[in-house]
């Protein structure tokens, strides 16, 4: 009887298109031919072909990072835009501060007799006025 391991998450299971590979991957390897086969041919005439391929591969290498490399459910892009964002984006230091329902009251209450305090003392001053 044959034996075929289920995962267990769901979410972890990539719709397959075509050679077994996701849409994801396909699209990114094709990228990676397009950009890497003008260079082989482009750079052939001029240096060996060994050095050629090297730089071929060196070319195509990001693109096969984006289609294979994955983290925590995340692809690359995903992972470098965080690290972006979290060095130079986003400010060094987030305090840490909390806006509860009580201080805000309070801070209201507290500008509420403010403003009663310079309404009082500008009816003061009117009536002040009117008996001069």
């Amino acid at each position: 009887m044959a034996y075929v391991p289920v995962p267990k998450d769901m979410n972890a299971v990539k719709t397959k298109v075509a050679f077994n590979l996701t849409k994801r991957q396909i699209v990114c390897f094709g990228g990676g031919l397009l950009v890497g086969l003008p260079v082989f041919f482009l750079i052939k005439g001029h240096v060996s072909n060994s050095t050629a391929t090297l730089l071929m591969v060196l070319v195509m290498l990001p693109f096969f990072m984006f289609a294979m490399y994955e983290k925590n459910g995340q692809p690359l892009e995903k992972i470098i835009r965080n690290i972006v964002q979290v060095s130079f984006i986003r400010p060094k230091e987030r305090p840490y501060k909390t806006n509860n329902f009580y201080s805000a009251v309070m801070r209201q209450e507290k500008l509420d007799k403010e403003v009663q305090k310079i309404v009082q003392g500008e009816k003061a001053h009117k009536s002040g006025k009117a008996a001069d």
